[in-house]
């Protein structure tokens, strides 16, 4: 998801919001994990895992996680677009801890 919010958002319980959304997407089943960046122009990128279509549209459809979309067009969000997407492949790099 991208987004940005407006200025009073932390003010108006956007944080106490935020953290109670993520905790109820770890207690779904297939959660693997969630992780929020916030760029220097405050464009917002939260990126949020979960192992299967099914499971990220029980996310999706979850009653409260609803309510708090709604909240979030009705008091935080000045825009946000979200994109679901599959993994189609996977790389990965390890290498040793260079000094």
């Amino acid at each position: 998801m991208r987004s940005r919010l407006p200025n009073d958002a932390e003010t108006n319980g956007y944080g106490e919001l935020a953290a109670r959304m993520e905790g109820r997407a770890r207690a779904m089943p297939g959660f693997v994990d969630v992780k929020t960046f916030v760029a220097t122009d405050g464009e917002r990128l939260s990126v949020i895992v979960f192992d299967t279509i099914a499971h990220q549209r029980a996310w999706r459809h979850e009653p409260e996680h609803r309510a708090a979309q709604q909240r979030g067009r009705d008091i935080f969000y000045s825009e946000y677009s979200i994109v679901v997407c599959q993994e189609l492949t996977r790389r990965s790099f390890q290498g040793e801890h260079k000094p």
